[in-house]
This record gives structure tokens, sequence and C-alpha cells, in this order.
């Protein structure tokens, strides 16, 4: 950003404060599909009750397990997605239990599910057999597919939605001998419960104003799809294949490189090269205040970009002199990135305004200053550890309504007594 703009620091949230969704009651039946979207609700400050079978779901036995141990209490998996629910156990094939689910959704506002269509139908659960006692309900289903088309009762993983959807075949890198690489951590279920969350939000502000509940069907594999950018339209549309590439955007030709490891075996992204006058200034007056100027052979050219308002895409191709300059800013960042390493490269661009990344590992990411200091590591405690573990937080900072880790997952039927008094 130019020196002159200032930024004023967002204050830090007040934890003791309820949370954004505080007073709205989801009743989840568990699944893999859609368990995020109930995280994302209950640590937004929603009464989350999650519906378990009476052997506990399938995803209490997903790896990797707390030190190693082969236990459904143990799941990693089921920690970080269950965190700030609490949790009962039903049979819904018994219908004493399917009479006990309509009552405790009859007392909440949302019911969020990612069953097989006709299953909840089968069992009078589905949306038209609870909204004629409830029509307040919203009603959120998360399915591969679907919940009408012929598609609908098919079922689905995380990878073949991810590749079904598009997104995997831009993903990988310039080396198209190598095969497409899926994004890891459950990214096509992700998607497609950030728009379960999204719509509920908004089908939570529509209630308040006309008092009328809403079935929301998410498709997930449609979910997917929209998210490859140019990728599904620019097929559409024009008939064109985008290819993959390494880091960055993939697109109907190929483009620059922007990952480069630096000095220190790291690797950074270089992001979008500097277009505007002051990143050009910026980036000579950094060379020049390490003493490196006259190892830069382009210095001339690039000192000629602070004349610049702005260089357009149009500009590189039409001015030749405008096309060098450009040419000699994506230069600079990658010689200030083989003489840096890759922290003091990243720091040292952000704060020019330059936007890069930096490549980290998970437990790297979890230790920068950056994200300690908006209290994106959070502890939680487990009493049966006698200790907090460490998490991944809230991504989103409320100052008034903080997004928050209210508790850890819940032990199998660990509120039945609670809720259902058994």
């Amino acid at each position: 950003m130019p020196k002159s703009e200032t930024v004023t620091a967002t204050p830090a949230p007040d934890l003791s404060a309820p949370g954004p969704l505080a007073g709205t009651k989801v009743v989840e039946l568990a699944s893999d599909q859609g368990a995020y979207a109930g995280k994302l609700l209950a640590d937004m400050g929603a009464d989350v009750l999650l519906v378990e079978p009476p052997g506990g779901h399938r995803s209490r036995w997903y790896g990797p397990f707390a030190d190693d141990i082969e236990d459904p209490e143990q799941s990693l998996w089921w920690w970080h997605y269950q965190t700030s629910k609490r949790a009962i156990t039903l049979d819904l094939e018994l219908e004493a239990d399917q009479q006990r689910l309509r009552e405790l959704v009859a007392e909440a506002d949302v019911f969020l599910e990612a069953e097989a269509p006709d299953r909840l139908g089968s069992l009078g659960l589905d949306h038209p057999d609870l909204r004629a006692e409830h029509p307040e309900l919203i009603h959120v289903s998360i399915t591969p597919f679907g919940r009408t088309g012929p598609r609908r009762n098919e079922q689905a993983t995380d990878l073949t939605i991810m590749a079904a959807g598009g997104p995997v075949w831009s993903c990988g890198y310039d080396d198209h001998e190598l095969a497409p690489v899926r994004g890891g951590g459950n990214q096509g279920f992700h998607t497609g419960c950030h728009f379960a969350v999204m719509s509920t939000m908004v089908a939570l502000l529509a209630r308040g104003q006309n008092g009328v509940g809403q079935h929301i069907d998410v498709n997930m594999h449609a979910a997917s799809n929209v998210t490859t950018e140019v990728g599904s339209y620019g097929w559409l549309a024009a008939n064109e294949q985008v290819m993959r590439q390494t880091g960055r955007h993939a697109a109907r030709k190929r483009t620059q490189d922007t990952q480069v490891q630096c000095a220190d075996g790291g690797w950074v992204n270089t992001g979008v090269p500097p277009m505007k006058g002051y990143e050009f200034a910026a980036l000579i007056d950094w060379i020049d205040e390490l003493g490196w100027r006259e190892d830069f052979p382009e210095a001339g050219v690039l000192e000629l970009g602070r004349d610049y308002e702005r260089i357009t895409v149009s500009m590189i191709h039409d001015d030749d002199l405008a096309g060098e300059i450009f040419g000699s800013g994506r230069k600079a960042m990658v010689f200030l990135a083989g003489r840096l390493s890759a922290y003091d490269f990243f720091i040292g661009t952000q704060s020019r305004g330059l936007p890069t990344g930096i490549v980290y590992a998970p437990e790297e990411m979890m230790s920068d200053p950056h994200f300690v200091e908006r209290g994106f590591p959070t502890e939680v405690f487990h009493e049966e550890r006698g200790r907090a573990v460490t998490y991944p937080g809230a991504p989103i900072r409320f100052t008034k309504s903080p997004w928050r880790i209210g508790r850890r997952a819940p032990k199998l039927g660990e509120h039945n007594a609670d809720i259902l008094g058994t």
C-alpha cells in the first residue's frame, strides 16, 4: 500500500461476550459430509445438538488418533469437527427415537443433515413431515448431488466431489506428466458446508422479517464446480480449457512462475507482479537499503517504474518500455527471494505493500507471530488428559460477538442424561 495510507488495527474481541449466533438452536444428524457446517455454527455460538446412532458415528474411527491410540474417543478428526457441540444417541430405526427427534427439532431453529434423500422420507422425518408441525424451521440438507434429479441418491466421497466438480483439474504442477493433485483437508465437504452456513445465515435473517422457515438444498458437487473460476465458465462459454500450474491460478495459457526458493531453502509465492509506481519504488528502495543495487542488473529500469501511476496489462504488450519495467519488477522479486530467507522476504514484501505469501507447513503456520497475535492457535481443555490441546481457532475476528471454540468435542452419548433423561 502507499506509505501515506494507515491501517487501524481491529480491537481484540471480548471473549466473555456471547457469540454471533448465541440463542440459535441447531439439531444436527451426525455425518462426515456436514460436520464442518455444524462446527462453524457451534463455534459462532449456536447451541448445536449432535445426534449419533447408539454405537457412535463412523467418523469417530477416522484417524489420525491422539497418541496413536485407535479409539473412537481419540480421533483427531472427531476432535476437530465436533468442537462446541453437545451430543446424544438415538436409534432412528425405532419409532420412539424418531418421535424424540421430532420433539427436539420442534424446539430448534435449524435442522442440519446430510442424509440420502429417501432415507428421511421413509422415516417420516423429511422436510414436509417436520414443516407441518414447525413452519418456522430452517431445514438444511447437504448431499453430493442435491435432493432432486437423477443423481439424488448417489453417494460420493470428498475425493469424488472434488474430482467430478472440477477443482482437481485445476490443481497440480506445470509438468502435466504428473497427475492432478487433490486438495487436502476435505475441501469438497468444506465447500458445501460453507455454502450451507452462508445460506443458513440468510434464512435466519429472512425468517426474522417474515417468520417463515425454508428448506436449503445444498449440492456439494455444484458448490465445488462454481469455485473453479474460469475452469467451468470458460469451457461453457468459449469451449476453452484451463491448464494446471504450479502454485498459481489455472489459466488458458501458461503464466509466469510465481514460486521461488529462498536462500534458506524455504519457498515463497511472489504473487501478483508489481504494477504500481509505489511498488516499483518500494522494491528499488529496499534493494538500496540492502546495498545490493550493483548486483541487480535491471536496477536502472526498475527505477523508472517510479514515474508510472500504474502499468496496465495492455501497456505491457503495447509499450516496450512499460513491458521492460514490468519484467524488471518480477526479476527484482526473484532476486530478493534468492538472497533472503523465506520469512524475511515474506515480511519485507508485506510490510512494503507487496502481496506475497510464504509456503508453510501446518505447524509453521500455527507458530507464525501474526496468527498467534490474532489468537488463531486456540487452547481447548481436555479434562481426561489433564491439559489443554492446541486447535486451529477463529478465522474471523468479531469485536463484539466472538467466534470461539466453546468446548472439546463430545464423547459418545455424553449429554444423554441432560437432554433425554437417560
